[in-house]
């Protein structure tokens, strides 16, 4: 066997001489069998090889046995026997075994394709019996069953075998799709065998092979007994057997990728949350200090350190700064204390955030009698984006405590253990306010205190925890600190610390001098450490300078100073100069300098460019003081001796070198540490303006119908013509009903000119009559629809529905409403698997238009159905600068909000998986709680009766759902339609009071309808708990409530019970009269300008006027031409914007793509005015930048400008331009650049690195992998012309740019399409794929399978990965992506039908020619 077959393929099938022999036949694809003599046929395809089988195992040749000579035919009956019981005892244990009801609801969630079968074997039976039997080799499978793709599918037709077995899986019978008739003796003979193997099949049954009668049957039994005397045996057999498949039993971290698993949240610390009776994202915030203890003052410490941070940026009085603190401490102790959520503080606990002020009303005696006597002013301390910054800050605090801790554990040990008395250390611990301030102490002690940590690691102190400052040379400094050197770092005469009080102007001590000349000194300490003068003078510098270094205070001091007088800027590098260019993003900081931390912090998105810049290499970012000399001097000043002689003149200037070699340390440390934090202080900014962002496009409610109220459901019709244009393609169109079921759907012809077509819109609108329609689309094109359609509507007529006019009470129509639907999230929805799950038999293009329905019927549970894709859309031009884990958290703090204002119909939520992507939203859920919820309600007959039942209710028969704190969190926020029917519906439930406040509720409804205790009482007595409420709302009596004076009873509860209730109060009030009342603002239609962005891509920095664009000539006049720009809108040139000699006849034709200045743009109608003069195009287009000679280094940008020039004159290349749409002057990173945020398929013609006879074409194969296809020009007429001859590869050869592009690579980018949306492909890396594909042979080891991956490392190639059974490892071979067909081992095929069966013959013909070679 030849070693490169060998490495071709790895595994091969078990061959067993009890099995058929087989052989191809290539011309019909058929496999045919040749008994061997005395063969043993067996149908289970799960039974597994004898144990004992030594001979067998010596034989395996990873996953291969290749026989090289026959086994003898004959077996041993008893052997035989003993087999067959087995195999029998086995079979019925595996009946037994089965997955239990809570193991297939965790596996339906972790793969949702999954469907549960409930009269056939699951796949899962299969799988666990795999894993149960993993240590016995699977049977050899035949040819047929080897990558079959119908591995997802059970065999339940099953022809042969008793109920529970599975039968020997044909899975190769339709391996080859083929149209052969199989034989007529091959069917007789099947049928043949199903009848056996029905009659062995059928229970009950009783078969007598010697044809006893029923009398002689019982003679025998009355003789030899019927066996039940051994029953105990049997027994025993049986507990071992129970004993044996519990030690045995399988969990799902033992057939899923731990990857798998978290992703789907069923690892077992997902399933400690979800149980957890803690708010769920508590959990997970606090999860780094859940054993963390704060003491009663640190809560105090944390609320004005919290304070410190907020309140400089409130604007409030300043006499409000203590109720803020207060408002503060409060807002902890609910977090910490209560375990309370934000929307919960927000909503029933908003007394607390408020600061009221009684005074007394000076109109209350004498204007007016009936006056109040007091009022109130409120003010408001925190806001519910305050409540988010606290949460936020709560578990920065926690990680200071527990930084903190254990320091000052550290500074104890040393305290205890080796006598260690530091001042300087008990003064600066309690004053750390910040990480940097604790890591300035840590250093510090690992310093000062190296070998004392050392001593006490020794004797197991438990100090070894601590790890030194990375780079330090304690070693080195400790040996100078016990030798006679570390007098001369006394004779500066100034600690390091007291250096800094100085600097710090904190009662300023001076230097002293010591009596001797600085190398005097030095000859006196010389010893056998540091042998000469110099030596000791050296090592002492290095000394004091490190001292200095680690000082926490002169850290301070320097931190200071940095932040308050730093100046940041811009140094381009080598890579940067060139790539950098005009048109790149990071050019608006390529040349920025002297920014102050204020200017920078005004303008985050800059500091993160910066930042973002440095980290790919093409610009360095530096930090540096604006009065760094003064600075200097100042410090020296401190450090130097108030005394005038020689001597001092010496000493100082040792103190001066000391001085200068700290000053580099400090100066690299705090910088780096300044820019960190500035760049998480940017961050942050930029963060909040993503979600204030987030928060505008949630807060909107449904489209508004005329005459209804807000929060009413319309119907919409949805249209979009996606990429193609209204007047010749497909209009797609859907209609949806309020209540989110759709209905209808179709195609519509051109609306502007085809009048049956416009006679079928007409026609829906008014069978359907919408309340609204909307449209959206993927081009420019969209704007005719809109226009088509407006003026369709009103030469039709079409009306509105009728509504009544509030000024004339009169009711009327009006013109039907065309809104542009935002189709952010209809983008990603169409072609998601969620789409596809939901609307399987829709195309694309329809699920859009459904998309497009939902979003104005609801547009925050569009939102929310995204999950974690919600990072996709763009929210800010600049959220690209942002770590993506906190973007998201940011953001689902947004939604958070919203969605807890909203409420959430829980039963609703139950049933419709679409509004079940609400829950995890509500204040104490999470996704994992929320499932437990659906779960758990399912559980208890799948409707919420009452908020009650949520926490159980034995008297019902309700099983918990929820534990109290969690539904503390949650219950006001999951409401109940109230039933008016069932005298139990409490019309509170559908309210957004909380339960807490039920009984201040019924009070507040029993007083609006005057109704005294005993009327209450008997009305209660009669009717329950909910009966006056339940009569305020029959009696329609609900504006009496505001009648009532609230302030009376927020001042009793206040004064009996020490509750503040008032905007409880106020909550109640507006509840009673109209419960969850629609809070969210109108439906905001988009404006001109992002209904142009949303069309075209273009924004007003990538397209304004004075821009130099490319057009493409498509019509030509006397007077004017027509051009279209790459974004899809038309402009004008008129003939004297061409040229002033020529007529523009003579200058311009159809089809010429030329350059163009852009004069004029009007967003509104899509058009543009242009210029072709070539005064125009001399004047390049140059964007406005507001920089002064002291903030942009115009010197340097003039410099690099020249070099550029002068480089591209000595490499003697000119810049090539050809006239293409696709042409684009990019070099290959550019142009990946530049294709990186389009869609796969897309494709720049750009300059070849090769020469003028050459071009390059780089197209988008996939997201982050490109190919960039080098094309020879042959028959040019001159150097710049393009050659009329275009050849690929020596082997494809092309008459023009535009046939190379359809016919080679569209044609290639349509397989790739096609490849990667095949069944068999999987989304990842080669190693991935490989993983998947164990464990899928994991959890089914008698299966084999295929996938296919993207290779991203070589750009139109695919692997092919397989693995033949479970013991052989994965192989690959490469799948090669040509125009119109896939190359495999050098054969084409031209669909992936073709490619897949081409692939099972392939490794037919190559296992047959193993086999073969074995024998």
């Amino acid at each position: 066997m030849s070693t490169a077959l060998k490495n071709l393929i790895d595994g091969e099938a078990e061959l067993d001489d009890e099995e058929d022999d087989e052989s191809f036949d290539e011309e019909t694809g058929e496999i045919h069998r040749r008994a061997n003599k005395g063969a043993h046929i067996d149908d289970s395809s799960e039974e597994d090889e004898d144990d004992d089988d030594e001979e067998e195992a010596r034989r395996i040749r990873e996953g291969f046995i290749v026989e090289d000579e026959e086994e003898d035919e004959a077996e041993d009956s008893d052997e035989r026997e003993r087999r067959k019981k087995k195999k029998r005892r086995r079979a019925e244990r595996e009946e037994e075994e089965r997955l239990d009801e809570e193991d297939l609801d965790l596996i339906g969630e972790a793969i949702p394709d999954w469907e549960r079968k409930t009269t056939t074997q699951t796949k899962f039976k299969r799988l666990k019996r795999g894993h149960r039997d993993e240590d016995r080799a699977p049977e050899r499978r035949g040819l047929a069953e080897i990558f079959s793709d119908e591995d997802e599918e059970a065999n339940d037709d099953r022809p042969y075998g008793r109920p529970g077995h599975r039968a020997q899986a044909d899975e190769f019978e339709d391996f080859i799709e083929e149209d052969f008739p199989e034989d007529e003796e091959e069917r007789i003979q099947r049928q043949e065998d199903m009848e056996v193997a029905r009659a062995k099949g059928l229970a009950g049954t009783v078969v007598d092979a010697a044809g006893l009668d029923k009398d002689a049957l019982d003679d025998m039994e009355a003789i030899f007994g019927n066996g039940e005397e051994y029953d105990w045996a049997l027994q025993l057999e049986e507990e071992e057997e129970d004993r044996e498949r519990e030690e045995q039993s399988i969990e799902l971290k033992d057939v899923f990728e731990p990857s798998q698993l978290t992703e789907k949240l069923l690892t077992d610390e997902d399933n400690e949350i979800r149980f957890n009776d803690e708010p769920e994202r508590f959990q997970i915030d606090r999860k780094p200090f859940k054993n963390l203890q704060i003491t009663t003052e640190q809560f105090r410490e944390e609320a004005r350190w919290i304070t410190n941070l907020i309140w400089p940026k409130k604007m409030l009085s300043k006499d409000l700064e203590g109720p803020f603190t207060k408002a503060i401490g409060k807002v902890l102790e609910f977090f910490v204390i209560d375990g309370v959520e934000v929307p919960y503080i927000f909503q029933h606990r908003r007394d607390y955030l408020i600061h009221a002020r009684k005074t007394r009303n000076p109109t209350h005696q004498d204007d007016d009698p009936e006056a109040l006597e007091y009022t109130v002013d409120a003010e408001k301390l925190l806001t519910q984006d305050d409540l988010w910054r606290i949460l936020e800050l709560d578990i920065k605090f926690r990680s200071l405590v527990e930084k903190r801790n254990v320091l000052e554990r550290t500074v104890d040990n040393l305290k205890s253990g080796a006598d260690v008395e530091d001042k300087m250390l008990a003064d600066m611990i309690p004053k750390a306010e910040t990480m940097e301030d604790l890591q300035d102490l840590q250093d510090y002690v690992n310093f000062q205190y190296s070998a004392q940590l050392k001593d006490l690691a020794a004797m197991g102190n438990g100090a070894s925890k601590e790890t030194k400052r990375p780079g330090a040379k304690s070693g080195v400094f400790e040996r100078i600190r016990r030798c006679k050197a570390y007098g001369f770092v006394r004779a500066y005469g100034i600690s390091p610390d007291r250096l800094a009080q100085n600097a710090m102007r904190e009662a300023k001590v001076s230097s002293d001098d010591d009596a001797k000349l600085p190398v005097d000194l030095a000859d006196s300490l010389t010893d056998g450490d540091f042998l000469t003068a110099d030596e000791v003078m050296n090592a002492a510098r290095q000394m004091y300078a490190e001292e200095l270094f680690v000082s926490p205070r002169m850290r301070r001091y320097f931190r200071m100073n940095y932040y308050e007088m730093g100046l940041v800027s811009c140094r381009r590098t080598e890579k940067g100069l060139r790539k950098i260019d005009e048109s790149h993003p990071y050019y608006e900081v390529k040349y920025l300098v002297n920014q102050t931390i204020r200017d920078l912090a005004r303008q985050p998105e800059v500091f993160l460019k910066m930042m973002r810049a440095e980290e790919e290499g093409l610009v360095e970012v530096r930090l540096r003081l604006e009065n760094e000399r003064e600075f200097r001097r100042s410090l020296y000043s401190e450090f130097a001796s108030d005394n005038f002689s020689e001597l001092a003149d010496a000493w100082n200037e040792e103190r001066q070198k000391v001085l200068d070699l700290s000053f580099a340390k400090l100066e690299k440390v705090i910088t780096k540490g300044v820019k960190d934090s500035l760049r998480t202080a940017c961050q942050e900014e930029l963060l909040k303006t993503c979600r204030e962002e987030y928060f505008k496009r949630l807060d909107q409610a449904p489209y508004k119908p005329k005459g209804m109220v807000l929060g009413t459901m319309p119907r919409v019709l949805a249209l979009s013509n996606g990429m193609g244009d209204p007047n010749r393609d497909p209009i797609s169109w859907t209609w949806v009903e309020e209540d989110g079921r759709i209905l209808e759907h179709g195609k519509f012809g051109n609306l502007a000119r085809d009048e049956e077509q416009r006679e079928l819109f007409s026609e829906l609108v008014q069978r359907r009559k919408p309340d609204v329609i909307g449209i959206s689309g993927f081009s420019a094109d969209t704007s005719k629809l809109i226009k088509d359609v407006e003026n369709l509507i009103h030469e039709k007529g079409l009306m509105g529905p009728e509504y009544e006019d509030p000024e004339t009470s009169a009711y009327r129509h009006d013109l039907l409403d065309v809104v542009v639907v935002n189709d952010e999230v209809a983008r990603l929805y169409k072609d998601s698997p969620r789409a596809v799950a939901d609307h399987p038999t829709l195309n694309p293009l329809t699920r859009y238009c459904v998309a497009l329905c939902r979003y104005l019927q609801n547009p925050m549970k569009e939102y929310a159905a995204l999950g974690k894709d919600i990072t996709s859309l763009l929210i800010h031009p600049y959220q690209h600068l942002l770590p993506h884990d906190k973007l998201y958290k940011h953001l689902e703090t947004a939604m958070v909000d919203m969605v807890n204002l909203c409420g959430v119909d829980i039963n609703e939520a139950v049933s419709d998986p679409y509004t079940a992507h609400l829950l995890p939203y509500v204040a104490g859920l999470g996704p994992r709680k929320a499932t437990l919820v659906i779960k758990g309600i399912n559980a208890n007959g799948g409707a919420v009766n009452s908020r009650d039942e949520l926490v159980g209710d034995p008297d019902v028969g309700k099983l918990q759902v929820l534990g109290p704190r969690v539904w503390n969190n949650c219950a006001s926020f999951l409401f109940i339609e109230y039933d008016t029917t069932n005298p139990h519906s409490d019309p509170l439930d559908n309210t957004r009071i909380h339960p807490e406040d039920y009984d201040l509720a019924r009070k507040v409804a029993a007083d609006a309808l005057a109704l005294d205790e005993e009327d209450v009482k008997a009305e209660t007595d009669e009717n329950g708990v909910g009966a006056i409420v339940r009569k305020l709302f029959k009696e329609e009596e609900q504006d009496k409530v505001n009648e009532l004076i609230l302030e009376e009873y927020a001042e009793q509860l206040e004064r009996n019970y020490q509750q503040r209730k008032r905007a409880t109060l106020e909550t109640i009030r507006a509840e009673l009269q109209a419960p969850y009342e629609e809070l969210r603002k109108n439906f905001a239609p988009l404006f001109a300008d992002q209904i142009f962005t949303m069309l075209t891509g273009e924004t007003r920095d990538s397209l304004c006027e004075g821009m130099i664009i490319p057009v493409n000539v498509r019509l030509v006049k006397d007077d004017f031409a027509i051009v279209k720009l790459d974004c899809g809108i038309e402009g004008r040139v008129e003939s004297h914007e061409v040229s002033s000699r020529h007529s523009i006849k003579d200058v311009l034709h159809v089809g010429q793509t030329v350059q163009a200045k852009l004069l004029e743009l009007n967003r509104k109608d899509f058009i543009g005015k242009l210029s072709m003069r070539e005064d125009e195009l001399r004047r390049p287009y140059r964007k406005h930048r507001d920089h002064d000679n002291s903030t942009w280094d115009f010197r340097q940008e003039d410099l690099d400008k020249e070099e550029l020039r002068e480089k591209d004159k000595t490499t003697g290349r000119t810049q090539r331009v050809i006239k293409h749409p696709l042409f684009k002057p990019f070099n290959s990173t550019q142009a990946e650049e530049y294709l990186g945020g389009q869609a796969p398929g897309e494709v720049v013609i750009r300059p070849s690195s090769k020469g003028n006879d050459h071009l390059a074409i780089t197209w988008k194969v996939a997201d982050g992998v490109y190919q960039h296809i080098d094309v020879l020009e042959l028959q040019k007429e001159n150097e710049f012309s393009v050659g009329r001859t275009l050849r690929v590869g020596g082997k494809y050869t092309y008459t023009d740019l535009d046939e190379l592009i359809v016919d080679h690579v569209k044609a290639m980018a349509k397989k790739v399409d096609e490849l990667m949306q095949h069944e068999k492909f999987q989304k990842g890396s080669r190693a991935d794929l490989e993983r998947w594909l164990t464990t899928y042979m994991d959890a089914n080891p008698n299966r084999s399978t295929y996938a296919f991956c993207i290779d991203t490392k070589h750009p139109g190639y695919f692997y092919l990965c397989f693995k033949a059974n479970r013991s052989s490892r994965v192989n690959a071979w490469m799948v090669r992506v040509v125009p119109h067909a896939y190359e495999l081992m050098k054969s084409q095929y031209p669909d992936m039908r073709a490619l897949c069966n081409g692939f099972k013959m392939r490794y037919q013909s190559e296992l047959l020619k193993m086999q073969a070679g074995g024998r």
